[in-house]
């Protein structure tokens, strides 16, 4: 397949309740990740963009519109072989984390719901590669800081090898002095590991510096796309865009 189809969605509609009290939460949204490549969906709380993350991930199946992944249409219902390869960060570390079991228990699970041998020596090459380390395997997530528990879930998440990461605003629960470490890994591990990422974030910031490309939302729509280029210079198409930029510009750092 082309790589440039790696992910592919294509008027994606999402409704929630019944009757009278049924409503669009996200309305006819497309966008494309070439493979290794990193897209973000960027608006305000309320938007869509979670619900978006959250039907991709299969935790919402109510949805109309179309999702290719790797060249293939993915229905509804999602088997195994999916969810091997796909993996979501979720925006809460303490919450994502079973608070009485152990970070090894906590690896272990995903490993041999997916039939993977090596588990003790793949727990501790994973631990490595978020920068802990084998002797956090005996902890647990309250012995951990927030930025410790991030990481624990985002080895969770890499553990079975996925090649599309679905980051679900991953740095906003972090005090500001952690949120870059975060930011830095997960853009080491993709480069690394050839990962392909999916981020929701309402910062502009933390958008410019993991994405290629994002889509800016409003009320269930992508109003525009644009290059993280476009993000920093204020390029802008939209007047809700152009407002959001302005009141965000000065904490986006330029790149080097």
């Amino acid at each position: 397949m082309s790589d440039q189809n790696f992910v592919n969605v294509t008027g994606m509609t999402i409704s929630f309740g019944t009757g009278s009290k049924r409503r669009q939460v996200v309305r006819d949204v497309s966008f494309q990740i070439p493979k290794g490549g990193a897209y973000g969906l960027i608006g305000e709380s309320g938007c869509g963009k979670s619900t978006i993350l959250r039907a991709l991930a299969g935790l919402n199946t109510d949805f109309s519109g179309t999702f290719q992944f790797d060249g293939e249409t993915v229905g509804n219902k999602r088997g195994k072989p999916f969810f091997s390869r796909v993996q979501m960060v979720f925006q809460d570390p303490y919450a994502s984390l079973h608070p009485r079991k152990l970070v090894q228990d906590v690896l272990t699970e995903p490993l041999k719901v997916h039939g993977f041998d090596n588990i003790h020596q793949r727990i501790d090459d994973v631990l490595r590669a978020v920068g802990l380390g084998p002797q956090f395997r005996f902890r647990y997530p309250h012995e951990l800081s927030g930025g410790q528990r991030q990481r624990i879930a985002i080895a969770r998440a890499l553990i079975i090898e996925p090649t599309l990461m679905l980051l679900d605003e991953p740095t906003s629960a972090l005090d500001v002095s952690v949120q870059a470490e975060i930011l830095n890994l997960l853009k080491t591990l993709r480069e690394e590991r050839g990962l392909t990422y999916l981020m929701v974030s309402h910062d502009l910031a933390v958008i410019a510096h993991i994405c290629e490309r994002a889509g800016i939302m409003q009320h269930g729509r992508v109003l525009e796309e644009m290059t993280a280029d476009d993000i920093r210079a204020g390029r802008a198409t939209a007047d809700y865009t152009r407002t959001f930029l302005q009141a965000s510009l000065d904490a986006i750092p330029s790149q080097e």
